[in-house]
């Protein structure tokens, strides 16, 4: 599974290059580039609120994009920083939140209560994917494993607006990051007990 999000995400940097180059010359940070892929998510959200979906979902798929191109134009052009990472990072909880907020939103506007209160633990699901990775990793342990991290929950989400199964692709979302999160605490248990062995890590 990481092999192949690895060969598309190398694929879609490709296609990219020449967008890659445009920013570098127009002298744009990878900072503005991750916050204006917060303010297409807001508007996104917006559409969304009010029903036009298939609008929100282009505007979602492009947010997608820039927040491919951030990480890729901070590479090229060298301006890789702690704080570009902790800001990109913090805006993709943002965008997530609002995103599953205005989902959530409508659902419970036309009268799917059950669905509405889903999303909230769907929301929920996706941060703990996050936050079990950046535990993980503040522990010495890398730890991207499992399926639906933000890349598959992006395509998921664009493809519920896109074809009006929302309800549907919460079950969905829900099911696949709750077991995300397992496969990262299991991981990660494996990782530290192994390392725990070798006399590498010291119990926090």
């Amino acid at each position: 599974m990481e092999n192949i999000r690895e060969f598309f995400g190398v694929q879609l940097r490709r296609g990219f290059a020449p967008m890659l180059t445009a920013l570098q010359r127009l002298k744009v940070t990878p900072n503005q580039v991750t916050s204006a892929g917060t303010v297409l998510n807001l508007g996104a959200a917006a559409l969304v609120v009010t029903d036009h979906l298939i609008y929100a979902g282009i505007v979602f798929l492009v947010a997608g994009c820039f927040d491919m191109l951030d990480g890729a134009l901070a590479r090229l052009a060298k301006m890789v920083t702690p704080f570009g990472a902790f800001l990109d990072s913090t805006l993709d909880r943002v965008s997530e939140g609002v995103i599953l907020g205005a989902i959530a939103y409508l659902l419970a506007s036309r009268g799917h209560a059950v669905d509405a209160a889903l999303v909230v633990l769907a929301l929920l699901g996706s941060m703990l994917v996050s936050y079990t990775r950046a535990r993980a990793e503040s522990l010495g342990v890398e730890c991207k494993v499992g399926l639906m991290s933000r890349p598959e929950r992006v395509i998921l989400i664009a493809l519920g607006l896109f074809f009006n199964v929302l309800s549907y692709v919460i079950y969905i979302m829900l099911a696949l990051t709750v077991f995300t999160v397992i496969q990262r605490v299991v991981h990660t248990y494996r990782q530290l007990s192994r390392a725990r062995e070798q006399g590498g890590i010291v119990e926090r």
